[in-house]
């Protein structure tokens, strides 16, 4: 390995649904800023490419889930033949499963994770919620997998009628009526295949903790927030730093069940009421796109994930956020240049002049946008 490692990250963009990728590059530069990092893409537009401030130091396409786990692979190492990156740092939760299920395929690689077994995986998983939920004794809707229409109107009765409907990785949306519920079910199962979830829907305030395992059942460093806005479809657009010793000991309890290992975001619901209780929503693998907020307050857990992964010793200590501190996230405009653009789509390859960003990938016929498959719920 260089004595200056190569990163890769993927997930760059920051639209309404934010991907983690840019987020996690500032963090990183926030400790290491002599770095070289270089960004994984599914799309052209992936709006942290043009991103002066965080924007990746090079970029390659990568192979559409669709493709399959070996032009995952293929992809992998077509890009190492250019740059060869010693770190993955995965953002997108289609991309986890190949990189737990074979982890001695990065190892063969010389390629450095900090990835949770696939035990851990596997048992996060919303559809084996519940399981996890009964044995560390934490609160979880109840939530039911179908796998056809008529499955999916029962176990909406069987929930109340107003649910949530998920994707099996990702995205969820709420459904109270017959033809909602089966337009969500359909979009679901082009997304994300089979099974759908069910889960029955609780009211209350939402609460998420990221934090980082050291796959021994203890929690390196964590950071709370309670969400302040949410966009149209649920997605926090700001959150305030809580501290509560009951959601730090529902994490700890989580975290130590699975010996997690890597990165994570555990999300809540509590019910309003003095008598509310935590309700643990799902357990996201990976960092959310709130990732560098806890960064400025001396929680960069990110630049952490990196020490673990490659068994440095910490530059700077894990500090804990103070509460009160809040984030609002700020829309602003990036500016492009057609013929990058155009270079990029016809070509496969685009060098700014300016050498902040080279974006080179393989020429392939045109495939559907990506989803944006990242970013909290």
């Amino acid at each position: 390995m260089n004595s200056t490692p190569i990163i890769a990250v993927t997930g760059l963009h920051r639209g309404e649904n934010p991907q983690p990728g840019s987020a996690v590059i500032r963090s990183l530069r926030r400790v290491y800023p002599e770095l070289r990092i270089i960004g994984l893409v599914y799309d052209s537009l992936e709006s942290g490419l043009f991103s002066e401030e965080d924007a990746p130091d090079a970029a390659f396409t990568m192979a559409y889930p669709g493709a399959g786990v070996e032009a995952f692979w293929q992809r992998l190492d077509a890009i190492r033949e250019i740059e060869r990156f010693d770190v993955l740092i995965p953002c997108l939760d289609a991309e986890m499963g190949p990189l737990v299920e074979a982890p001695e395929k990065l190892r063969e690689r010389g390629i450095h994770a900090c990835l949770p077994s696939a035990q851990s995986f596997q048992c996060r998983d919303k559809s084996k919620l519940s399981e996890l939920c009964e044995r560390t004794h934490c609160r979880t809707p109840q939530t039911i997998a179908v796998n056809d229409v008529n499955s999916l109107h029962q176990a909406a009765a069987t929930l109340g009628g107003n649910v949530f409907v998920k994707g099996r990785y990702y995205e969820a949306q709420l459904a109270s009526t017959p033809a909602a519920r089966e337009a969500a079910y359909w979009h679901m199962i082009e997304q994300w295949g089979a099974p759908v979830l069910v889960q029955e829907r609780i009211e209350g305030e939402e609460y998420n903790v990221i934090g980082l395992g050291d796959g021994r059942g203890h929690i390196l460093g964590s950071c709370s927030m309670r969400k302040m806005l949410r966009t149209a479809s649920g997605k926090g657009f700001g959150g305030m730093v809580v501290r509560d010793p009951q959601l730090d000991a529902i994490a700890q309890s989580l975290i130590a069940e699975l010996r997690w290992n890597g990165p994570f975001e555990l999300e809540f619901v509590k019910p309003d009421g003095p008598r509310g209780e935590y309700c643990l929503i799902e357990i996201n693998p990976r960092f959310p796109a709130w990732c560098d907020f806890p960064s400025t307050l001396s929680c960069n857990l990110p630049a952490a994930a990196l020490e673990l992964a490659l068994g440095w010793q910490p530059r700077e200590p894990l500090r804990r956020a103070t509460p009160g501190k809040f984030f609002i996230r700020h829309a602003i405009d990036m500016t492009g240049d057609i013929r990058d653009l155009a270079a990029l789509t016809t070509t496969g390859q685009l060098i700014r002049q300016t050498e902040v960003l080279s974006v080179q990938c393989s020429v392939a016929p045109q495939a559907p946008r990506h989803s944006q498959a990242s970013s909290e719920h």
